[in-house]
């Protein structure tokens, strides 16, 4: 099977997944979208409700954000691959459970498999805490991390620059420099972005 029927696959399963009883106050799944081929994959922590409705990921206020935090970084929407930790919306967006978490742990496990970006962009505690237990976001944000044969940058989530206003350029800061780390891969020629 070829990758892109697989990943489309997944995308279906995940629709209509029924592991965790977040499908049963769902709207929609969020499986994620993008190339089948991406060099940077992000990760954010789980469906809002705009996302809920559409079956989108970060497409409300903080999708907004994000595309424009993705120009700082040199990047579009339609060059990365967006999803989640979680692929259903918690009720009253609260934070995902554990069980929820290993709920959708295999899907994004073989999305990640499948896509094999380069560097990957956790966005939130939640989704950094997937690959960097032990790490405090505080402490690591905006910082390479490599995990295995790829990249991780933690980030903070865009939602915090919209509702704490002093996080919005430490936040935008570290997509800079995400920028800067992408060009310095590139240079090296560890990362083609084209």
């Amino acid at each position: 099977m070829q990758q892109r029927e697989r990943l489309a696959e997944i995308a279906e399963q995940i629709r209509s997944c029924t592991r965790c009883p977040l499908h049963q106050t769902r709207t929609r799944a969020v499986p994620g979208e993008g190339p089948a081929q991406p060099r940077v994959m992000l990760i954010g922590e789980a469906p809002g409700f705009y996302e809920d409705r559409s079956g989108r990921p970060f497409v409300g206020a903080a999708g907004r954000f994000l595309n424009a935090l993705l120009a700082r970084a040199g990047l579009t929407r339609e060059e990365v691959f967006i999803t989640n930790i979680v692929k259903c919306r918690p009720p009253r967006n609260r934070d995902p459970l554990p069980a929820e978490v290993e709920a959708c742990k295999p899907y994004l496990e073989e999305q990640i498999r499948l896509l094999n970006p380069q560097v990957i962009v956790t966005l939130g505690r939640f989704a950094m805490a997937y690959f960097l237990p032990q790490a405090r976001i505080s402490r690591v944000h905006g910082q390479p991390f490599q995990v295995g044969d790829r990249w991780v940058v933690p980030m903070y989530h865009p939602a915090a620059g919209l509702y704490r206003e002093a996080l919005r350029p430490v936040i935008e800061a570290d997509f800079d420099r995400l920028r800067a780390f992408l060009d310095a891969l590139s240079r090296q020629g560890k990362l083609s972005l084209s």
